[in-house]
């Protein structure tokens, strides 16, 4: 004969913490930094950012603040779990920071005017927006 559990399970909210960075998974501002640029306006200002999105990991976006860099790349004291390993000792930048209002919020991606995920993404915007683009090489 078996016995019947007489229980009926519960879920519980074992969420216990006021600071953001505990409930964020992956850290995202941890995970890449933003550089903020010139405004691009000229073809060779579109042809340096061009440059560099060549490169790995780097993306460009235009949101209210202006012109940035995206360089996906993670810190290298974030800890296994998403904690920083040098918390005390932590950059001024860091320390700076503010997660008021940040990515755990919403993504950054929602205040982009315009993003470039790579290389082909602003090269496509580049020959629409100058009807020269492809006949610097002619």
């Amino acid at each position: 004969m078996t016995e019947k559990n007489n229980y009926t399970p519960i879920s519980v909210d074992i969420t216990v913490s006021d600071n953001k960075c505990d409930l964020c998974e992956g850290s995202k501002c941890c995970n890449y930094i933003t550089q903020a640029i010139d405004t691009p306006r000229s073809i060779d200002d579109f042809d340096t950012l061009l440059w560099q999105l060549a490169h790995q990991n780097i993306q460009a976006y235009k949101d209210e603040d202006g012109w940035f860099l995206l360089v996906n790349n993670k810190c290298q004291f974030l800890g296994d779990h998403g904690r920083c390993m040098i918390y005390d000792t932590r950059p001024q930048m860091c320390r700076d920071y503010s997660n008021d209002y940040c990515e755990y919020d919403a993504p950054a991606e929602e205040g982009f005017e315009l993003f470039f995920d790579g290389y082909e993404a602003l090269l496509k915007y580049c020959q629409k927006r100058f009807k020269k683009w492809d006949k610097r090489f002619s």
